[in-house]
């Protein structure tokens, strides 16, 4: 993969440069606040980076910089996939980023990864268009959001099915977290579509839009 890093701890942007070329990926570029990291994907316009990796408060208010450098990123280069990693959970602008095409991104938290090998997991899955959300991030972001009528008419093992999925497991890894059958797991995503009122020529896409309806609360 081809990667570019905003980090504002120059420790840590060197670590992540050092641990991802180690394994064979190439960082094309480590930068040190959002507005940088805006304008180098910019000057690789012709050949853009398969992920950015992006701390949320960067120079120069240590706020949400970064989150808000990555949904201009994806406005103008919906392609790139998106890691936020961070130390903080920061719902104001996550479900406009997720509502502007969950495919390809991902919020992990720093402190949460519990080793190198989840971290590398989360990249693949995201660069082959997943959505990959700790589960810490999804319960604040469900916090933030309003209740909605097709949520709660989901059974308590539909809705853990859900925020499963929310978190970017397989229907294989739901069926071996809840101690299910595969075919049991397939019952639950079919059963959430419909009380959602997803429409069945949405295909996979009613996946990422039972997801953001989870997250956002929206109603249908």
């Amino acid at each position: 993969m081809r990667l570019l890093i905003a980090e504002d701890s120059a420790i840590l942007r060197d670590g992540l440069v050092a641990l991802l070329t180690r394994r064979g990926h190439e960082v094309v570029g480590a930068v040190p606040d959002g507005a940088s990291l805006v304008a180098e994907v910019a000057l690789l316009a012709d050949d853009p980076p398969d992920i950015v990796v992006v701390d949320i408060r960067m120079p120069p208010t240590f706020t949400d910089e970064g989150l808000r450098a990555a949904l201009d990123i994806r406005r103008t280069h919906p392609e790139v996939g998106v890691l936020l990693f961070s130390q903080y959970v920061e719902t104001r602008y996550v479900s406009e980023l997720l509502s502007g095409g969950a495919q390809g991104v991902g919020y992990l938290l720093k402190d949460r990864v519990a080793d190198v090998s989840e971290f590398l997991d989360a990249l693949t899955r995201i660069a082959s268009g997943q959505t990959v959300l700790d589960p810490e991030v999804v319960s604040q972001l469900m916090g933030a959001s309003r209740a909605d009528d097709g949520l709660a008419q989901l059974t308590p093992r539909e809705r853990e099915v859900l925020a499963l999925m929310a978190e970017g497991r397989s229907n294989t890894a739901i069926a071996e977290s809840l101690f299910l059958s595969y075919g049991a797991v397939e019952k639950n995503v079919t059963s959430i579509f419909q009380r959602l009122g997803l429409p069945q020529d949405a295909g996979d896409h009613r996946r990422v839009l039972a997801v953001l309806r989870y997250l956002r609360g929206e109603r249908g």
